[in-house]
């Protein structure tokens, strides 16, 4: 049924002449077919139109038929990292010995054509083509052609390289001294408070001290089916918020009742693991505060680490940079500086641990440009441990099945944050989300990063005139096209736009 509605859509339209399914989903709630299709061609709503009208005859009639269509122009980065997914994905013992200089794609009239060099004793390459050609026309408009050629490598020079292990180091735990302890409810004076902002491990005996941000007073019922009643906080103490659990007991309800938003408290608790996250529970409750004129003290992080152990960074070249810099100069501040430019996919949008439990990273994709040239990659799945909800398969394309195998943050965060050392982070819209994703999950290990960051958003509104300030929408403008709402791909997208924008601008903003 799909190849008959694909040769409709395709017959609707010349813009769609060459247009791909992605997907087509049933709304049963909505009693809705909805219809996902690529083209490499600039479309208009009367393509929409034609494409749903053709479509409609395969449709139920008490079904609506609902349409959306994207333009999606590869370029042959894209084909070779597509290319590399399906040999992951089909053929895993090839993988591990496949070099990046391994596959070569060059572009068509009509498509793309590849190379894969694979060692002879591993499988026939018409078995691989023809799985890479699926998985491209899955993903692409176009013809594919591929061939396998036997590399010169062999068995023997594939080499395991043993690592030491890295040197154990214990970070401490910055705290600082209370000032105007008062006794609310307590009997035990506390004189030094954790910095919240350093509040990731376990810990029967945890003193915070903040301003309460926000109380709520809620309700809940025991084991016993009693009906109790509990403060749902957030407290400050300028280096961090945390969302506090308080349970009332009946002889402190009196003196407890009187909190507010803007009092400065002093907590003593628990910090322990609820549902795979850390939550604080506060057993006794006073009033204190931080210093005044408190400067947090930097805070010191692990060593960078000698070694990736999980995931490496691949080198990366494209001939359209040749061209690019042959007709403007590299501005100078992009000389002799690196820059990591990055971008994520997350199981959801809640960035922030006092908003209830962190949603999780499932992909890094980052690129390094050293001297104005994008020169290396960093990319992986990550396993978040949980399950992916529908909406986020669709939006990024990363099912269960990507991520099954991949390494878990504690494995991944510090190859990245190796990747990162001695680097400004770049990103669309870096300091408002992905930043606070790769802060929490490194210092949860450790690994703190010193926040030189530069966010494409605030340099593309100071410097272009657009209708927004989407990562689509500025790519555009400069003309790149690529994979949206793919770590690996918006990051490229991401690093190129940063260098446009660099060259007009022929300055380095102010790093956050």
């Amino acid at each position: 049924m799909n190849a008959e509605i694909l040769e409709a859509v395709r017959a609707s339209s010349p813009n769609l002449k060459s247009a791909i399914l992605r997907s087509v989903t049933v709304e049963r709630a909505t009693r809705t077919v909805c219809v996902e299709i690529i083209t490499d061609r600039i479309f208009s709503e009367a393509d929409r139109t034609a494409a749903q009208n053709a479509i409609k005859p395969y449709v139920p009639g008490y079904f609506d038929c609902a349409v959306e269509i994207s333009k999606l122009s590869p370029d042959c980065e894209m084909v070779k990292r597509k290319i590399k997914e399906a040999i992951a994905q089909h053929f895993k013992a090839i993988y591990v010995t496949l070099n990046d200089g391994d596959i070569t794609v060059e572009q068509t009239d009509n498509g793309f054509c590849y190379t894969v060099a694979v060692m002879q004793f591993i499988q026939t390459g018409q078995d691989i083509c023809a799985a890479i050609d699926t998985y491209l026309a899955s993903n692409f408009c176009g013809e594919f052609s591929g061939k396998c050629v036997v590399s010169a490598k062999g068995v023997n020079d594939i080499k395991i390289e043993e690592k030491p292990d890295e040197v154990e180091f214990e970070i401490p735990v910055r705290t600082f001294a209370i000032e105007d302890f008062k006794f609310l409810e307590g009997t035990k004076k506390q004189t030094a408070a954790v910095y919240i902002a350093d509040l990731n491990f376990v810990s029967d005996e945890v003193v915070l001290c903040g301003t309460i941000e926000q109380i709520n007073e809620r309700e809940y019922t025991n084991k016993k089916g009693v009906q109790k009643t509990y403060l749902s906080l957030e407290i400050s103490d300028t280096t961090a918020s945390v969302h506090v659990t308080y349970f009332i007991r009946q002889k402190s309800y009196d003196k407890i009742k009187c909190l507010k938003a803007g009092d400065s408290i002093v907590c003593t608790g628990a910090n322990e693991m609820f549902n795979g996250s850390l939550r604080y529970t506060a057993r006794v409750i006073d009033y204190g505060r931080y210093p005044k004129g408190f400067v947090p003290q930097k805070r010191e992080s692990k060593p960078v680490p000698k070694f990736y152990h999980y995931v490496s960074p691949q080198p990366y070249s494209d001939i359209q940079q040749t061209d690019l810099f042959t007709q403007n100069v590299i501005p100078e501040c992009l000389l002799n500086n690196s820059f990591v430019v990055f971008d994520l996919e997350t199981t959801g949008l809640n960035s922030s641990p006092v908003s209830g439990n962190m949603d999780r990273i499932i992909e890094i994709g980052a690129y390094k440009i050293v001297d104005g040239k994008i020169c290396e990659s960093f990319s992986t799945f990550i396993n978040p441990q949980k399950k992916l909800s529908d909406e986020i398969v669709k939006l990024t394309g990363i099912t269960e099945e990507m991520v099954a195998d991949a390494p878990t943050y504690e494995q991944v965060m510090p190859d990245f944050y190796k990747f990162c050392s001695g680097s400004i982070l770049v990103g669309h819209n870096i300091a408002g989300f992905d930043f606070r994703f790769v802060d929490y999950y490194s210092s949860s290990l450790g690994y703190i990063y010193d926040r030189k960051m530069i966010d494409t958003i605030p340099l593309a509104q100071e410097l272009l005139f657009l209708s927004n300030y989407k990562l689509n929408t500025v790519a555009d403008k400069f003309n790149i096209t690529f994979n949206h709402h793919r770590a690996i791909d918006d990051a490229l997208a991401t690093a190129k736009i940063f260098i446009e924008l660099i060259k007009i601008k022929k300055s380095l903003p102010k790093t956050a």
